[in-house]
């Protein structure tokens, strides 16, 4: 089969990807609406057996003695007291809550299940297009935003060996179908053979680990955004979201963000140091203050205060998630508007502009 041929192939997997993304979608949306009307139905029940209680209290105060309904009375009043107590700790359990165990499983599995089957034909288009180029297919934007795209999903799914991120399944197949759409129709070019530049083995390191760390990046945004909306609700807000009340605390949301976002600042600071390397290789000097170099050099320093501000304890909270989010738009920043309008020595985009 000659490269066209391969290439077309790719393209079709990766239309065909999107679809499947955009189904798993709907999926955890739809597991998410069935959180909350589950929440809701909790809630209620809760209060009408809160309600119940207080009742019986009351009736057998009214027929007991008068030393008995003075004791009866208080006995009721902390029964009362307890029941509001036990409904305010159940609402910030979140998921661990042995009535919510089961909330939105089957749609839950079913949104799981079709970003497995997008994910394979996201990897086959992924393994077509670098059958075609007979390289590494992350050469230019296109191919850097399928390849990434793809390791965004690759990330999500290995992450539930670690903790169950279900949650997040709606952020992660939106944006990637978002994503991976966009790029199909804006950046999109034929197959063509490398820049002297890029003909390098540090093409392949330094490239993929960069995907890598953005991978990570993305899953620990998502889960600051979420992290956002659970303060809000844990402080009388968001009222109106009930599926937050299923999810873990604000508190267990940025201890997991946190440590995926270390892991994202790893393989970033590989991603600069070997570019540095490359850089040196490619055109005799390790730094030049060309835009993507100041632009990586922005991502690391933002994640690193990020870390930095965490492990002191000055910024936990909400100012750390917002310091995470701003730093993956900092990341879509560069891999968008730096290379589609800032000349320099890493214009590579593949599109027309001459960049």
């Amino acid at each position: 089969m000659d490269s066209d041929s391969l290439a077309t192939l790719s393209l079709v997997a990766v239309y065909s990807a999107i679809a499947v993304y955009v189904l798993a979608f709907i999926a955890f949306v739809l597991d998410l609406s069935a959180r909350s009307a589950q929440a809701q139905r909790l809630d209620s029940e809760r209060a009408a057996r809160a309600a119940d209680a207080v009742g019986a209290d009351a009736h057998s105060g009214q027929l007991a003695k008068a030393g008995a309904a003075v004791r009866g009375a208080a006995a009721g009043a902390t029964a009362a007291t307890a029941a509001v107590l036990e409904r305010a700790s159940g609402a910030g359990r979140g998921a661990d809550d042995d009535d919510e165990v089961n909330i939105g499983s089957r749609w839950q599995r079913t949104g799981l299940a079709l970003t497995i089957i997008a994910w394979l034909i996201h990897a086959a288009a992924i393994v077509l297009r670098g059958l075609a180029a007979g390289r590494v297919p992350w050469a230019n934007m296109f191919e850097f935003a399928m390849t990434g795209t793809g390791i965004m999903v690759t990330v999500f799914l290995a992450v539930q060996l670690w903790r169950d991120l279900r949650f997040l399944g709606a952020y992660v197949t939106g944006i990637v179908a978002l994503l991976l759409g966009l790029a199909t129709v804006n950046f999109y070019v034929a197959v063509t053979p490398l820049p002297p530049p890029l003909q390098s083995a540090w093409l392949v390191i330094h490239v993929f680990v960069a995907t890598l760390g953005t991978g990570f990046f993305a899953v620990g945004a998502g889960l600051s955004i979420m992290q956002l909306l659970q303060v809000k609700r844990e402080e009388g807000g968001a009222k109106r979201i009930p599926f937050l009340r299923t999810l873990p605390s604000s508190e267990a949301l940025e201890s997991m963000a946190y440590r995926v976002l270390v892991v994202g600042f790893a393989f970033w600071t590989f991603t600069l140091i070997a570019g540095a390397i490359w850089a040196e290789r490619a055109w005799g000097r390790y730094w030049g203050w060309d835009t993507k170099e100041v632009w990586t050099f922005v991502i690391w320093v933002v994640f690193a205060g990020y870390i930095h501000a965490r492990a002191t304890k000055g910024w936990r909270g909400s100012r750390a998630a917002y310091l995470a989010i701003i730093g993956f738009a900092a990341v879509l920043f560069n891999f968008t508007i730096v290379n589609l309008f800032f000349k320099g020595l890493h214009s590579y985009s593949g599109l027309d502009t001459g960049m």
